[in-house]
């Protein structure tokens, strides 16, 4: 298991290089610059800003200098090596790092609370669902993951307005600070992550059920409850752990139109708002975080995989 998560450690240089890589291209494969406006500037203005930045390098030299294999002209940014994501072009007065230092942990906590909210909705309906096939609550069930399924963020998020904060006066409208504020958002955002977890928890749970294990375990006299908890729901709940990890990276890094609908300081609006302005330091910052994230996630699960099946073993 040590050699094992080593190796995929060591993995996740070539991993983040090769996205780092294609993101640069893409990003700068779009017209325009991160200093084209409506309101044009002058052309002396743009060219020093260009040169500050390195934007006037030759392609390789601007990628190996946001890496930090080489140095930018302006000697102030490190390169990603040392952790350093460079400036903001559209943001001057701070860097992509200060950025995320002041923006990543709402989206975070945001992130957490609606995974929580999938997970703790999302299994128990699934599994309700399973253990009660064709019955009111297995199609009660369904109905909710239907429903938190079909419906986008950006129709809850006012619907909960609505209703939770014009009329019954329970919640804030939008803001950032309180547990209070944090609810409905959180809701919005997790209740079509737990209709996916509860779908896959329902199939897997069906499948489970009828194994020669569970008979056995019957035929031997346990009880339903032992067999369920010990037996059915941990082998249940390998299809649904492969999905957490990159449904935790997704929400962790920031959703723009949950943030936008509740006036969150996250990091959605600022890496949907970079991809207009051509802010390349930013965009690349973003994505290389959500890579980063994706991969320790998948990792942690791979993880898991182990101790939800003993039969699992990494060599």
């Amino acid at each position: 298991m040590g050699r094992y998560i080593v190796r995929r450690a060591l993995w996740v240089i070539p991993v983040l290089l090769f996205i780092s890589m294609v993101t640069f291209a893409l990003s700068h494969a779009v017209p325009g610059g991160p200093f084209d406006k409506e309101k044009s500037l002058p052309t002396e203005i743009v060219a020093n800003l260009n040169k500050y930045y390195g934007l006037d390098q030759p392609l390789w030299k601007q990628y190996t200098d946001y890496i930090g294999v080489t140095r930018n002209p302006s000697g102030k940014y490190a390169g990603v090596i040392e952790g350093k994501f460079g400036p903001s072009f559209s943001s001057r007065s701070r860097t992509v790092n200060d950025m995320f230092r002041a923006h990543l942990p709402v989206s975070g906590m945001l992130g957490l609370a609606a995974l929580v909210i999938a997970v703790g909705m999302g299994i128990p309906l699934g599994v309700l669902a399973a253990l009660k096939q064709n019955s009111f609550w297995d199609y009660l069930s369904m109905v909710i993951a239907i429903f938190g399924v079909s419906v986008p963020n950006i129709v809850l998020g006012p619907v909960f307005i609505l209703i939770f904060s014009l009329t019954l006066h329970w919640f804030p409208v939008a803001g950032w600070g309180t547990f209070r504020q944090l609810v409905m958002p959180a809701v919005a955002l997790g209740l079509g992550s737990s209709a996916i977890i509860a779908r896959l928890t329902r199939a897997s749970m069906l499948q489970v059920i009828r194994e020669d294990y569970i008979r056995t375990a019957r035929a031997k006299g346990l009880s339903e409850e032992l067999i369920i908890v010990r037996h059915a729901i941990k082998n249940a709940f390998i299809p649904v752990a492969t999905i957490l990890g990159p449904m935790f990276a997704a929400l962790v890094t920031g959703t723009f139109v949950v943030e936008q609908i509740f006036a969150i300081p996250g990091m959605g609006k600022y890496f949907i708002t970079s991809i207009g302005n051509r802010d390349y330091p930013v965009v690349m910052g973003t994505v290389l975080l959500y890579a980063l994230f994706l991969v320790i996630a998948n990792l942690v699960v791979d993880i898991t995989y182990a101790f939800l099946d003993p039969r699992i073993q990494y060599e």
